[in-house]
C-alpha cells in the first residue's frame, strides 16, 4: 500500500502538487493518505480526497482533528472515513 502525506495547508496549490502522485499511487493499488498534519483544508483537496476514496481500490485516510471536523460539518464524514458513525434505522451513514 502506497502512502502519501498531506501538508499542514491543503490549499489549491498543495492539491495541484499532490494530484499526479495520487493518480499514480491509486493505479498501483490501495492508497494510505496521512492527513494527520492537516490544519487547513480547501474545497479542491476535499474533492480530491473524495475521488481517491472512490477510485480503484480506494484510499484510507488517517485524518487530523481539523480534517475530521471539516468533513463532519460538510456532510463528508461517511465519504472520507471508514469509521464514520452509522445513523438511522436502515444503517445509512450520516
Amino acid at each position: 500500500m502506497s502512502t502519501i502525506s498531506l501538508p499542514p495547508r491543503c490549499d489549491r496549490a498543495a492539491a495541484e502538487a499532490l494530484l499526479p502522485e495520487m493518480i499514480a499511487a491509486l493505479g498501483a493499488g490501495p492508497l494510505a493518505i496521512d492527513a494527520r498534519a492537516c490544519s487547513q483544508i480547501g474545497q479542491v483537496m476535499l474533492q480530491i480526497l473524495v475521488s481517491a476514496r472512490r477510485t480503484g481500490e480506494g484510499a484510507v485516510i488517517d485524518a487530523s482533528p481539523v480534517l475530521r471536523d471539516t468533513a463532519r460539518r460538510l456532510g463528508l464524514e461517511a465519504e472520507l472515513f471508514d469509521d464514520a458513525p452509522l445513523v438511522g434505522s436502515q444503517g445509512a451513514r450520516a
